[in-house]
């Protein structure tokens, strides 16, 4: 029997569209309510493969969820972009003039704020989940309390939309990955992009001598993030993303990289989502 696929967040949450889309619409998923969950699913064996957010074109990355992903040694194994469109919504019957608060997740709230900014007489809440707080309105019958979150789930608990696409940068997208315990054995010609993790000497250019192997080995860097290591002060691991047209360049970058970088580790590779 096939298991769940694991998530943050309930039927509706933007993390069971890009199951839907990732997998397929009838892909059964366990609902979690934190990241944390999310990774103990997958370790527990409850689901042998997660979705996770890891960034967004307007609030940049999510870093704890790097940290899970190489703290647990899980493997990325795909990604997909999801086009994030906020709405509006309540119980049917109401108007915005009706409602005195709005509930959402925290990001939902901040990638709304300049509509949100013109409505002074709403009091705004922060809450887990952008669906979760559709479900609640929805099996309470909550009136004057409007959430944030996807059409999906206006459709699923019912509710009216008041305002479509109120985030501030219509084009709105958030990078999710799919996580395993173990990696795939994909077929190498498959795969042209790479998620890697290395941990650099405190000196001038060792960083940039990182760089320009990627470049001498035809390497697209698509992504830098740095994240402070918690038992050594002032001490950073990079997590990085490259692209590559032949998975030979990558392998010859990979093991340079092995030699010159401290605690060099793969975290995944996989295919590109973004052609």
């Amino acid at each position: 029997m096939t298991k769940p696929i694991a998530i943050q967040g309930i039927k509706g949450s933007f993390h069971h569209e890009v199951v839907q889309h990732y997998f397929n619409d009838s892909a059964a998923v366990e609902e979690c309510m934190s990241f944390d969950g999310v990774i103990e699913s997958l370790l527990e064996g409850s689901s042998d493969e997660i979705v996770m957010a890891i960034e967004n074109s307007i609030a940049g990355s999510i870093i704890p969820n790097y940290a899970l992903i190489d703290n647990n040694n899980l493997n990325i194994v795909g990604e997909y972009y999801l086009d994030i469109q906020h709405h509006l919504m309540a119980l049917p019957g109401q108007s915005i003039a009706d409602i005195s608060e709005v509930h959402s997740h925290p990001m939902a709230l901040l990638q709304c704020k300049m509509f949100l900014k013109d409505l002074p007489h709403i009091k705004l809440v922060e809450a887990r989940d952008t669906a979760e707080v559709a479900k609640q309105i929805a099996e309470k019958n909550v009136k004057h309390i409007a959430a944030i979150a996807s059409k999906k789930a206006a459709e699923l608990y019912k509710l009216s939309v008041l305002a479509e696409s109120i985030q501030t940068i219509k084009h709105n997208e958030t990078r999710f990955v799919i996580v395993k315990r173990e990696t795939e054995n994909n077929d190498f010609t498959r795969m042209d992009k790479a998620s890697l993790k290395f941990v650099l000497d405190h000196k001038r250019g060792s960083l940039a001598t990182i760089l320009n192997v990627l470049s001498d080995c035809k390497l697209n860097l698509t992504k830098i993030q740095s994240l402070p290591i918690m038992d050594t002060p002032w001490k950073y691991a990079f997590f990085v993303d490259v692209t590559f047209k032949d998975y030979k360049d990558y392998s010859k970058a990979k093991s340079l990289m092995e030699i010159m970088a401290e605690n060099f580790k793969v975290l995944g590779e996989y295919k590109n989502a973004r052609l």
